[in-house]
């Protein structure tokens, strides 16, 4: 006999049958009928304290888990809440799947509890697509369509809302799903197979025009992007950089993908403006997983002739390509990997690592003449930190800093608000991430100012007992507006706000805290904040290079 419940719950039951272990939300009388059947489906719920909270919780989730990452929030005012969110996981795609109550009707009533003009249509501003299930079988369809666009399309949030009075009704339940293959556990390096076989859609015949184009260009060099950022495919990546002697940028999201010590790494300098020369000297440049945003470029075109390479899984990216460019619409990971096993010869590139240690060189100084004092207390966190470390970092100039000169030792583990570019995203993302990565080390850095936005969050990973350190740089200011402003020419306005004592605030919350003097003491106080049965905020200043 099929055992009929409220559809509110039955829905959890079908989230985790097909997989889904944890929901980050905050209930509310709009949409409770959703958590009634939370617990007894066997997941997880974590409590945020502000839906934005939820939304990045659940992002930072999804990212270290390479699961969907699932919320829960009410009509209205919660839907708004997680908009940033979205917007964000829309930039950065990030399988989020947030799902909320609706009114039943909002045309012919006024003044209702939490009621919007359209609120579907402005979620679906800031996300892939946004539905309204207004039977059973549309919300278990729409569930089943959000989770499958979510494994065979580029990976972006979803919104699907329920009116209260469907919630509230009997409903059959879903038809049970058995996944194919299990899901990976959270920071399990898988590595990539090197088929001998063409990728989906592409023929061996283009394919090896380019591995031909590669191993004849004098300076080969390719730009990789987050689009083929997943633990496992570095040893593809170095097997086809090594093939053809070509050099390689990676963006800020495709970090770690190239070892630290390649000898003809760039690094992830692609925004400085000298790198456009390298690319117009090149000639063969392969874009693979980038859409080569603003966010990448910092200018308006990267600086390539036309003749480039471009592989991505986005038709929309591929539009934008000249149109002498080479468009491949398909799996970069895929042609990494096919291209590894399919270049033979002598290479006739001419790159020489000195060459790339000079621009290196000169970038690094660039960047600590720009934002001085930040590089060194780079160096000294990254050297005390343990491996696999997962970060999480803001908008702060200590991580635009940090994107620069951090070499990354393995791909999908630095993770920051690329194009919305929201503040606040960090910790809560952070939390996210170490609740997928129970017994691996995750850790958070923001700024000041940033942290005011999501400051609350932190009664979450106390609650949780979330081993999460927490580095806060306050430099007294929105220094970042501050010299744009000067540069613009405008008297700085409204760029220092009244701080507390935030380490008295950490353990408000139930929190450990330390603000170090010296930089030894900050590796000691990171190593210990790894330990420890809660989060810790480690309060530094520029004062801290003495």
């Amino acid at each position: 006999m099929t055992q009929t419940r409220p559809l509110g719950a039955q829905i959890s039951h079908m989230l985790k049958d097909r997989g889904v272990d944890v929901i980050f939300g905050i209930p509310g009388v709009h949409n409770q009928e959703m958590y009634r059947g939370i617990e007894e489906a066997g997941i997880t719920h974590v409590l945020a304290r502000h839906e934005q909270g939820a939304g990045f919780m659940a992002d930072g989730y999804a990212r270290a888990s390479g699961k969907p990452g699932v919320a829960y929030v009410i009509t209205g005012p919660g839907l708004c809440n997680i908009m940033t969110p979205m917007g964000q996981a829309y930039s950065d795609s990030v399988p989020l799947l947030v799902l909320s109550s609706c009114l039943d009707e909002t045309v012919a009533t006024r003044g209702q509890l939490h009621q919007m003009k359209d609120q579907r249509a402005a979620a679906e501003t800031v996300c892939d697509w946004s539905e309204e299930a207004r039977t059973a079988e549309a919300a278990y369809q729409l569930v089943d369509r959000a989770l499958t666009e979510f494994t065979t399309r580029r990976k972006r949030p979803k919104h699907i809302q329920v009116p209260i009075a469907q919630l509230e009704a009997e409903a059959a339940p879903a038809v049970r799903h058995r996944p194919d293959h299990a899901q990976p556990k959270p920071d399990q390096f898988v590595i990539v197979p090197l088929p001998r076989t063409a990728p989906p859609g592409i023929d061996t015949r283009q394919l090896g025009h380019i591995a031909k184009r590669l191993m004849a260009a004098e300076r080969p060099l390719f730009v990789l992007g987050g689009g083929v950022a997943m633990p496992g495919l570095e040893q593809a990546v170095q097997a086809v950089l090594n093939n053809c002697g070509a050099a390689a940028f990676t963006t800020y999201a495709g970090r770690g993908l190239v070892p630290p010590d390649h000898p003809l790494s760039f690094g992830s300098h692609l925004a400085r403006p000298d790198s456009a020369k390298l690319l117009d000297a090149s000639d063969c440049v392969v874009f693979l997983g980038t859409d080569l945003s603003e966010g990448d470029l910092w200018r308006a075109t990267a600086g390539h002739r036309p003749g480039a390479i471009h592989i991505n899984i986005d038709p929309e990216v591929l539009a934008r390509a000249h149109p002498q460019d080479t468009r491949l619409l398909t799996d970069g990971v895929e042609v990494l990997a096919y291209l590894a096993t399919h270049m033979t010869g002598k290479p006739a590139s001419s790159w020489s690592a000195d060459l790339v240690a000079g621009f290196r060189s000169r970038w690094r100084a660039e960047v600590n003449a720009e934002r001085p004092g930040i590089v060194p207390v780079c160096d000294a966190l990254r050297d005390c930190l343990p491996q696999r470390t997962m970060i999480y970092s803001d908008m702060t100039q200590f991580a635009y800093t940090a994107k620069e000169v951090w070499d990354m030792d393995r791909p999908g583990h630095w993770h920051h608000p690329t194009g919305f570019g929201t503040l606040g995203y960090a910790t809560p993302a952070a939390i996210g991430g170490a609740i997928a990565r129970k017994g691996l080390p995750t850790m958070a850095i923001i700024g000041d100012y940033g942290f005011h936005y999501t400051m609350q969050e932190l009664g979450v990973a106390v609650e949780l007992g979330l081993p999460l350190p927490i580095i806060l740089w306050d430099n007294g200011k929105l220094k970042e507006i501050e010299e744009s402003m000067v540069r613009a020419q405008i008297a700085p306005n409204a760029v220092i706000a009244r701080n507390p004592d935030f380490c008295k605030l950490a353990e408000a919350f139930g929190a450990r805290a330390a603000a170090p003097q010296t930089l030894t003491d900050m590796q000691d106080t990171v190593r210990a904040a790894f330990d420890a049965d809660g989060p810790t905020l480690i309060y530094l200043t520029p004062d801290i290079t003495g």
